[in-house]
């Protein structure tokens, strides 16, 4: 049986009467060169242990399988548990965890399925719980790397550099935690059935320290929000939200060389850090 064969598929499908689910975000791959290149760029392989969410009907989890030591394939559709034994049936190295990955304690998962392994994610992420999921990941500080097939727009947010329309709170929070590469798109063709929007494949390889040392992770993302949180004004109203005063705001953005009519998308890490560092000695 091929998996990424739509006649195939179709046919796997009616024996189980399974029915696609809206609400969960289902499609699936009907082209091959998708799941080999982004288990291929994930970097699995001997000693490695792979978390995939949203196996599906396994495409990915097979390519995965055949590099990597163990794969704990997390799904919360239960129709799709007998066709998941079908399709994994070769594969005794792969576990498929019922279960939503949103509720799941993540260390927890890698301690006791891939224990002695190296873990990382790598996963055909459902749109509506990309943005959440990514953070679960990088805050569970367990991966080595995670690879990820999500929508164009947030794998260019996520890679975005200042200064650009793309660049916000969650580019920093990714970058702060990560360094980020988009790897390449995958056209809406590609699935069944076919969504509305181009993905796009993007790989991030947590830190070993954050990129600065100047405040602690809770001061930074203090600042971050405040200056993302209404994004078309400048930081010297937009940080009133913090509770400080235009003039604390002014000083501490002239202490670090900034403009008063700077914005938050400009600034790149160690910019926020040292304004951070600055808007702490005054609040």
């Amino acid at each position: 049986m091929d998996l990424c064969n739509e006649r195939d598929i179709r046919a796997l499908l009616a024996r189980h009467g399974f029915r696609f689910s809206k609400s969960m975000g289902q499609n699936f791959l009907i082209e091959s060169w998708v799941p080999r290149d982004i288990a291929a760029a994930s970097g699995a392989g001997p000693g490695v242990g792979v978390v995939e969410v949203g196996p599906g009907i396994g495409p990915l989890t097979v390519e995965l399988a055949q590099r990597a030591e163990k794969v704990a394939a997390v799904e919360l559709d239960r129709a799709l548990y007998p066709i998941l034994e079908e399709t994994l049936a070769p594969y005794p190295n792969v576990e498929v965890v019922p279960g939503d990955v949103m509720k799941l304690d993540l260390a927890a998962l890698c301690r006791e399925k891939l224990p002695g392994l190296t873990p990382m994610v790598c996963a055909n992420l459902p749109y509506n719980i990309t943005t959440p999921v990514i953070t679960s990941f990088l805050e569970a500080g367990c991966f080595s790397a995670i690879t990820v097939m999500i929508q164009r727009e947030v794998a260019q947010r996520i890679c975005a550099a200042p200064g650009g329309k793309d660049y916000g709170a969650f580019s920093v929070f990714c970058q702060y935690y990560a360094e980020t590469e988009l790897l390449f798109e995958v056209p809406p063709e590609c699935f069944l059935p076919a969504p509305k929007v181009t993905s796009a494949v993007v790989r991030l390889v947590p830190r070993s320290a954050p990129p600065q040392t100047l405040v602690d992770d809770k001061t930074f993302f203090w600042v971050v929000r405040g200056a993302f949180a209404q994004r078309r004004k400048t930081l010297l109203n937009s940080l009133g939200t913090l509770g400080l005063s235009k003039d604390a705001v002014r000083a501490a953005l002239l202490s670090c060389g900034l403009q008063e009519n700077v914005r938050g998308e400009q600034l790149d890490i160690p910019t926020f850090a040292a304004l951070a560092a600055a808007l702490a000695a005054v609040k």
